[in-house]
């Protein structure tokens, strides 16, 4: 994998002793499976809560008990075609498998953000991972009031190999971003709003998707595949191989415990969108990526997020004068290019985190 190949631990992947992996491994237990049959995948949308039948309720309630407990959960009976996944993780490996010199020709940079990537850092650490990016929309829509704020181009970088490598990307992506729109309706429900609450911010999104690739790494116990972090979108929908390596911090107790691969299902996450919006009520939880001495894992995260121009605060519905807003505006478009940039790099600081936003009360 290219400068990954190293025969001795490059200081910029040791993690601080703090942070790295322990020897043993707690698998997740109670992390909520959640079944989405009652679903309908129709085109229509659940408009009020009084036509609810009671297994759409039950669906309700479970998502939303999972968010505040969890901020993570897994999905089956989700209706993603297993063909159409298969296909992009195939598609994935191929690509990967391809010599550095032909995967940097689609190589992302500081005026484009999408495309091929090897070098990302994670709280100022550099991840044991190669990566692949692209927009679910194109083009992204940038309006004129905030282009001189904006100095960088969302294009899709696509490679000409493998040759079904775009198609298989491009009819995935439709499919889990149904599913994407899906959750945010039940996840709306729970909290109380009408279903279609949020589809308003998602009309010239920037939703995209991301190809992981772990290599076998010589030094399990100093690296990680993915340091920890919090995602800042607003809802995450990651689909992973039987290897395993992702690793959530427990809530209830800060310990770090692995979440078992179950075939064609989905993990979930909220994030920090969704604990703004929601106003502390679901928070974006960290997670991160143990890495493998004998084996390379492949995952496939999808990153629904809003347009560039919307402001996100805490929703109006969701404060009053007993439970006044915890948070200032946060302009999305801003917010995601400064943490986008810090990824190319080492900084002396820490990068921007939602907490900066809170308002003292």
């Amino acid at each position: 994998m290219g400068d990954l190949e190293i025969d001795q631990p490059d200081s910029a992947f040791i993690q601080s002793p703090q942070h790295r992996p322990k020897s043993s491994i707690t698998i997740a237990q109670g992390i909520p499976l959640i079944d989405l049959s009652p679903i309908n995948y129709q085109e229509e949308t659940i408009t009020t809560t009084t036509t609810v039948p009671l297994s759409i309720q039950g669906l309700v309630k479970e998502i939303g008990e999972a968010c505040k407990e969890w901020g993570f959960f897994q999905v089956i009976n989700h209706k993603v075609p297993l063909d159409k996944r298969e296909r992009i993780e195939e598609s994935a490996r191929r690509f990967f498998g391809l010599s550095l010199e032909e995967k940097i020709k689609v190589r992302r940079d500081e005026v484009n953000l999408l495309g091929y990537f090897e070098a990302e850092h994670t709280k100022n650490v550099r991840d044991w991972k190669e990566i692949y990016d692209f927009n679910v929309q194109q083009p992204t829509f940038i309006p004129p009031s905030l282009e001189q704020n904006f100095h960088f181009k969302w294009e899709n970088r696509w490679p000409q190999n493998p040759p079904e490598f775009r198609e298989a990307c491009e009819e995935y992506a439709e499919e889990v971003e149904k599913l994407a729109y899906k959750l945010m309706e039940l996840i709306a429900m729970s909290l109380g709003l009408v279903p279609n609450r949020f589809r308003e911010f998602f009309i010239h999104n920037t939703s995209n998707i991301r190809l992981n690739h772990y290599p076998p790494c010589p030094y399990p116990h100093l690296a990680l595949g993915l340091g920890r972090h919090k995602d800042t979108g607003v809802l995450t929908v990651l689909a992973q191989d039987d290897v395993g390596g992702l690793q959530v911090k427990k809530k209830s107790d800060g310990e770090w415990i692995q979440v078992k691969p179950i075939f064609n299902s989905f993990i979930i996450n909220v994030g920090d969108m969704i604990q703004v919006w929601s106003n502390d009520g679901y928070e974006s939880v960290e997670h991160r990526v143990m890495v493998n001495s004998e084996k390379d894992r492949l995952s496939i995260p999808f990153f629904l997020k809003p347009a560039l121009y919307i402001d996100v605060k805490p929703l109006e519905e969701l404060t009053n004068d007993g439970n006044p807003s915890k948070y200032s505006p946060i302009n999305w478009g801003k917010f995601r290019t400064a943490r986008m940039q810090s990824n190319f790099t080492k900084s002396n600081v820490d990068n921007l985190q939602i907490c900066d936003f809170k308002i003292s009360l």
